[in-house]
């Protein structure tokens, strides 16, 4: 059981970082992921999908208000504000996580993703026990965070 939950666990961050490689049309560094412990304080801001099917929990994609415009200025030519924003950073969220999903799949697992929520403001995440950070430098742009807080 526990090598399963392991491999598990590997799967999902391998399919992130994947995925994050995949999505992000800009050169980034994966840095060393973290273990931590409840609760998890939000930057600017945030978006939260969870992980249903073979693989239960939930994925933050954290990071600075600044960080996700440049993203979308990459990606569509100019920078994002306001309401624009936070459409942009819920949609980001989704094709990460959707590919992610897709990755994984490849190794047998099957999971689904719910509808991304976005979090503005800084804030406390609680009801998790332990999570995996993955702190993810892209070139020229600034720091994200990947959370993953699995279910075991």
């Amino acid at each position: 059981m526990t090598i399963t939950i392991s491999k598990n666990i590997t799967d999902v961050l391998n399919g992130t970082i994947e995925s994050i490689k995949a999505v992000l049309p800009i050169r980034v560094d994966i840095r060393q992921p973290q273990l931590f412990n409840s609760p998890f304080n939000q930057h600017t801001i945030g978006v939260l999908i969870g992980i249903t099917g073979d693989i239960k929990g939930r994925i933050v994609i954290d990071g600075e208000e600044e960080v996700f415009s440049k993203i979308g200025e990459v990606m569509f030519g100019m920078p994002l504000i306001g309401e624009m924003l936070e459409s942009f950073a819920g949609e980001l969220g989704n094709m990460i996580a959707g590919n992610m999903s897709t990755q994984i799949a490849s190794n047998g697992l099957l999971v689904d993703i719910t509808p991304p929520t976005v979090i503005v403001g800084h804030s406390k995440i609680f009801g998790f026990s332990k999570a995996i950070r993955l702190p993810i430098q892209i070139e020229q742009v600034g720091e994200l965070n990947i959370i993953l807080m699995i279910e075991i």
